[in-house]
């Protein structure tokens, strides 16, 4: 079969890119080698950014402006008014809450936090304040940026192009044949001894995250492009309010705290911010502890009794930078008729599809049978969020102590 594109990894990159592709008549694909979603796109918070965390300084810096526009183009999705179509998917709230600590920096993060923004905050008057901020100093603000769930937002994207969505088994299933580096000539999949499938594509487009390594070196490059960036997050579930917000410190943000419900109708907090990236050298009862501390600052109203904890790691895939530094935008690299793609962070999905979507041209049409024989291929299922994953939640001696 011949193809326009053939996207590896299905978060939501490369789903989002798959869309496009396929609302503007291109014959791409997208190959997934677990669940969709799985690694960050699964296990991100869900909040559509619109440049707060890089405004805190008082400046606004390149990473802002290209986050600034995202957020009114996520809502007119999910409103259904654009495409794709994400009406389908479970918003968790239409805002965050934006609140300080005692600080002078925290107050300086405050005023930093209204420049150059979008979708700026908005100073609630005392009345207005969740009972989970009372006690907290200083000025509350509702910051208009919407919280959808991940999960249904992976269910939402597979519904639209699900025929176009493959399985394939990462260590026997599928081989590349490329005449140099990075120019992949054909791509080899094997289902079964009586079921194979080899696709020539003009492009292929790897949107696997930290999986983008181990596709690089089968298509003959170097791994070394890209870099890892850690968070370790913490999860606690219980009697617990529907909450998503920030504490601002200086120039980050101390906790960012969002909300969804587990299969068994629990609320589940999962909390990131400053403790997810200091948590990466800590044990999981050492970050928990070190939470609740944080938590008992920053939310004195809130009652830790009962709840349980658990943490989780993941890892976000970047395109390599000078010393390591955390990169402004998304990043794009070309070998031969490869494409690799770090989207860096969830939000930015649209633009890095606008950005690909100029390099790739349409030359390939499909035959009905050829589409049947997409259809009838197996597919793979949606990755399970973190807190349906009992690993990553503390036995209950562990929780006693902790």
């Amino acid at each position: 079969m011949h193809c326009d594109a053939v996207i590896f990894g299905g978060g939501i990159a490369g789903l989002w890119l798959l869309d496009e592709l396929r609302r503007g008549g291109y014959s791409a694909i997208l190959l997934e080698s677990r669940a969709l979603g799985s690694g960050q796109t699964v296990a991100s918070q869900g909040i559509i950014h619109g440049g707060l965390k890089y405004t805190l300084s008082g400046m606004l810096t390149r990473s802002a402006s290209n986050i600034s526009e995202m957020p009114l183009i996520w809502r007119d999705c999910f409103a259904g008014t654009s495409q794709p179509d994400l009406s389908d998917t479970i918003l968790r709230s239409q805002y965050c809450y934006l609140w300080r600590t005692q600080s002078l920096t925290s107050r300086l993060g405050m005023i930093g936090a209204k420049v150059g923004l979008r979708v700026a905050p908005e100073n609630l008057a005392e009345t207005e304040t969740p009972p989970v901020l009372q006690g907290c100093p200083g000025t509350v603000a509702k910051l208009p940026e919407q919280v959808m769930s991940p999960p249904s937002l992976i269910n939402n994207l597979y519904s639209r192009n699900r025929n176009r969505i493959l399985k394939y088994d990462a260590e026997s299933g599928c081989v590349f044949k490329f005449e140099k580096p990075g120019r992949i000539q054909q791509i080899h999949l094997i289902q079964s001894d009586s079921e194979t499938l080899k696709l020539t594509p003009d492009n292929v487009i790897f949107t696997a995250g930290k999986g983008n390594a181990a596709l690089r070196e089968r298509a003959g490059l170097t791994s070394s492009a890209m870099q890892l960036r850690p968070l370790h997050m913490v999860m606690v579930r219980g009697n617990l309010p529907e909450f998503n917000g920030h504490c601002v410190d200086g120039s980050k943000t101390r906790v960012t705290i969002t909300t969804d419900r587990n299969i068994r109708g629990e609320t589940v907090w999962q909390i990131g911010g400053q403790v997810s990236e200091v948590g990466v050298e800590m044990e999981p009862e050492e970050l928990i502890n070190h939470t609740q501390q944080e938590l008992a600052e920053v939310l004195p109203a809130l009652s830790q009794d009962g709840l349980q904890w658990g943490t989780y790691r993941v890892d976000r895939a970047e395109q390599k930078t000078s010393g390591g530094k955390r990169p402004e935008s998304f990043g794009i690299k070309k070998d031969g008729n490869t494409l690799t793609v770090w989207p860096t962070k969830l939000v930015l999905a649209p633009v890095v599809a606008e950005t690909i979507l100029p390099k790739i041209t349409h030359t390939a049409d499909w035959s009905d049978a050829e589409q049947e024989r997409l259809a009838n291929w197996s597919k793979p299922a949606v990755a399970l969020p973190p807190w349906e994953i009992p690993g990553n939640w503390l036995t209950p001696a562990l929780r006693r102590s902790a």
